[in-house]
Formats: structure tokens, sequence, C-alpha cells
């Protein structure tokens, strides 16, 4: 199952759980929850293909008849689980960056725990083991998949700074969002010799270095010269 295919409402998952972590969206059906806790942890120990509808009933001490009221099909309980951790995701995302006191703190506090929350997932970080097609192709589907909807996550926290004064209103905050998210999806999905996921120091220094000059739209001029003025406020 792709994690960013499209559903009958026409949203994909991440979209879904983007809108969720924006509304704080959360599941109060304690059944419901019970049943994704008990898939999650069966996912991370066996994987998704080896882990039947039975045995996720059974962890959550629950009859499979409740199990299939509330997912009817194995896809469907995948699907809510997916749109559950990223929801986790983005909120945990909201919550780092929010005490951050400038624009350039926050690309860097962003950018570390995007990088931390998605790696330490062990359901997320398991499929990127296992499966990396899976994450490899919604990263780069026809549609643009996780990353269309990252960006538009991302591109909304940057067009938020515009409105605040805090960056240039010259800022091209969906390309300057696409690239983002596209270097933090690149190291996720293909291991780096240089720079340690775990090192949080390491991943500041980085996005501080390369994803912070962004927020300059005059930073190199089309000449590839350092542009003088027009500076990112912080």
């Amino acid at each position: 199952m792709n994690p960013a295919s499209p559903t009958p409402t026409g949203r994909s998952l991440l979209e879904r759980a983007y809108i969720d972590a924006l509304e704080s969206t959360d599941d109060a059906d304690e059944t419901r929850a019970r049943l994704l806790d008990a898939a999650f942890d069966l996912f991370c120990r066996s994987g998704i293909q080896r882990t039947s509808m039975e045995e996720v009933a059974r962890r959550a001490g629950l009859s499979r008849i409740t199990l299939y009221r509330k997912f009817d099909t194995k896809d469907a309980l995948v699907e809510q689980l997916v749109v559950r951790e990223f929801r986790r995701y983005f909120t945990q995302f909201l919550d780092d960056v929010r005490p951050a006191t400038t624009a350039a703190d926050r690309v860097v506090v962003g950018f570390v725990s995007s990088l931390r929350v998605i790696s330490q997932n062990p359901l997320i970080a398991g499929l990127l083991e296992s499966d990396l097609s899976l994450f490899v192709g919604s990263l780069i589907d026809e549609n643009g998949g996780m990353v269309a909807t990252v960006r538009q996550f991302v591109a909304g926290q940057l067009r938020s700074e515009q409105h605040a004064g805090n960056v240039s209103p010259d800022l091209d905050v969906d390309l300057v969002a696409e690239m983002m998210v596209r270097i933090s999806a690149s190291f996720l999905t293909i291991p780096s010799q240089l720079v340690d996921l775990s090192d949080e120091d390491q991943l500041a220094c980085v996005a501080r270095q390369f994803l912070v000059p962004m927020l300059d739209p005059g930073h190199v001029a089309p000449d590839g010269e350092p542009a003088r003025g027009n500076p990112a406020r912080p």
C-alpha cells in the first residue's frame, strides 16, 4: 500500500494527517486507538505483510468482529495507522518550532525535528529499511506524492513567516519548501557517510549552512555572485 495513495475523498493519506495536525484532531475512539496501538506494535516487530488481522485483534485483546467493524480491510487499518503516525509527525514539528524566536531558528529546528521524528519512528524507519521502494515511489510518483504534501506543509509555515514580515515578500515559498523537503527526504532514503542523523548538533549546522540561506531570495545573484542587500530578517 502506498502511504501517499489517493483516498476515496480525493485526499492523500499525508494530506489527511497534515489537516488533522493543523486542526489538532485526535482519535477519541478508545477501541480504535487500542487496535491501532496493537497494529503498530506488531507491524514494527513482524512487518506489515507478515502480520494478520487475527493477530492484531488478539494483541489488542478484542474480537475479530470488533476489529472488522472498525477497519473493514487490512489496507484500511494500515491507512489509518499511517495517517496517525504522520499526524504525530506534523504535530511534533509544530510543537518543536513553536519556542524558536526567529525564522532562521525555526528552519533549523524544523529540519532537525523532521529527521529525528521520522528516523526514530519504528514503523516508518522499518519501512524505510525493509521496503524503501514504498517510500521512494511515494516521493517520485507523477503527483509528487509525499513530497507534494510535506512541501505544502512547509510552504504554509514559510508563508506565515512572510505574513509576519520575518522573510522577504519576494521569497518563492513553494520552491524553497520544495528544496528543503527534498533535501530532508534524501537524508531519510539515502544513507549518508558524512552526516549522522542521530547527531542533532551536526544536523543543526547543516541546516544553518545550507537551508537558512534559502530564506534570502537575494543570497545568490543571477550571475552566481553573492548578492548584497535584501537580507532575510530574523
